[in-house]
């Protein structure tokens, strides 16, 4: 794995685990009862992006370090997912 896949690698799994973890703890306006005039009543009321973007790097970091040393080790390789036999096998 070169450098460029290995941010690309880090990126990805970065915005997955924000995605999951944005929603949670989220309270909305239309929990609290204060909903602002012109919003939706399921807008944040405090939406804690810092802690949770330092969660998210801390997962994701965690979860790289997994991913990385996996495809790194070879214990896992592109062949071993190729269901449909389309790649060619190496000559021994």
């Amino acid at each position: 794995m070169g450098p460029t896949s290995a941010i690309v690698l880090y990126a990805v799994i970065w915005f997955m685990t924000f995605f999951i973890v944005l929603p949670l703890r989220l309270k909305t306006q239309g929990d609290v009862g204060t909903v602002v005039p012109g919003t939706h009543a399921g807008a944040p009321q405090e939406h804690h992006l810092k802690k949770k973007a330092i969660i998210t790097t801390i997962i994701a970091i965690l979860l790289w370090c997994i991913i990385a040393g996996i495809i790194l080790s070879g214990v896992i390789t592109v062949r071993d997912i190729d269901w449909f036999h389309r790649m060619a096998q190496p000559d021994l």
